[in-house]
């Protein structure tokens, strides 16, 4: 007998932006090797940059994760996840390359934008679901 699951869609950005992490991760490791920078940034703009792109991501997805844990573990609709489960890594991705310079800086202030909207939008949702539970039910959802 295989065990169910309450997370179905969750886990796979979940496993999707972890495999992200660990490239943008790799790129520092890869980077400190080269340069020969072993602690620190060694005031290289560039293990600035690949840090910051790194610590952007520590610092947004796992509150952006937890929320869209919530709502699965509340029926948030298929839907919902994974709008803003594509709306999550897509940002990310675009954020992550307009910080490092591959390419132009709108890609960052997008970006972001993408992922705080997506904090928001998750955040607003739990709390319409959580305070005021019949609000779906008038809009034909959950």
């Amino acid at each position: 007998m295989e065990p169910t699951s309450v997370l179905s869609i969750t886990p796979i950005y979940i496993a999707v932006l972890g495999l992200f992490f660990l490239a943008i991760t790799a790129r520092i490791a890869l980077y400190r090797i080269k340069s020969r920078i072993s602690l620190g940034t060694g005031d290289d703009p560039e293990m600035v940059r690949r840090m910051r792109g790194q610590a952007n991501f520590v610092e947004t997805v796992p509150i952006a994760l937890l929320l869209l844990i919530a709502m699965e573990l509340l029926g948030a609709s298929n839907t919902w996840l994974h709008a803003l489960g594509l709306a999550l890594v897509l940002g990310r991705v675009v954020h992550y390359f307009g910080l490092i310079q591959l390419a132009p800086l709108s890609f960052r202030i997008f970006g972001i934008g993408v992922t705080l909207l997506t904090i928001l939008l998750g955040s607003i949702w739990i709390l319409i679901d959580v305070l005021l539970p019949n609000v779906w039910t008038g809009f034909g959802v959950n």
